[in-house]
């Protein structure tokens, strides 16, 4: 009895002492996947610019400008005022949401007015760069990409997955940083 305890013993120390071999992945990473969305991404960008051209080309009368941040728009309104928002400013504002159809998604009165304190607050991303080129009193039509607008994900509600979008915003007012009306 006593043989086998100590036998017992050496078997559980030896075993004990060995390295731990390092397991192996099933699957090696590889950078299709990424390679894969990447001409994805390209191809469905191309797709929606090209949408974008077409809807300006029908609507010739108007000049659209190109927003160094990705997205197209036209003033339907230009106030005389200078003052473009600043970080921290707050700014009221009302919007409309349509397809590159134009037609409606969101009414301005659906979504009722809003506030956003510049660069503070989330929101859309090509709204938050879109309200920073417009004063008060402006009314703006912006064309966003699906990148700049809800993307990937939609509003799990009336805007589907990378679906592109028409903005008709209107700034009611800006309040500036330091002031509290």
């Amino acid at each position: 009895m006593k043989y086998k305890y100590i036998l017992f013993v050496f078997l559980v120390l030896m075993v004990s002492c060995l390295k731990p071999i390092p397991r192996k992945p099933v699957l090696r990473k590889t950078s299709t996947f990424l390679n894969e969305s990447v001409i994805l991404n390209k191809t469905m960008n191309a797709s929606e610019e090209n949408a974008f051209r077409a809807f300006m080309e029908k609507d010739s009368l108007t000049d659209y400008l190109a927003s160094p941040k990705g997205f197209w728009y036209t003033f339907k309104q230009k106030n005389s005022d200078s003052y473009l928002p600043k970080t921290g400013d707050q700014v009221f504002y009302s919007y409309a949401v349509f397809d590159i159809n134009n037609t409606l998604i969101y009414s301005a009165e659906e979504i009722g007015d809003q506030t956003y304190i510049v660069d503070k607050q989330e929101i859309v991303e090509g709204l938050r760069n879109g309200l920073k080129l417009m004063t008060a009193g402006d009314v703006v039509t912006f064309l966003f990409p699906s990148y700049k607008a809800y993307g990937f994900k939609g509003d799990t509600n009336k805007i589907e997955i990378n679906q592109p979008l028409i903005f008709k915003v209107q700034l009611i007012k800006i309040n500036k940083k330091n002031e509290s009306n």
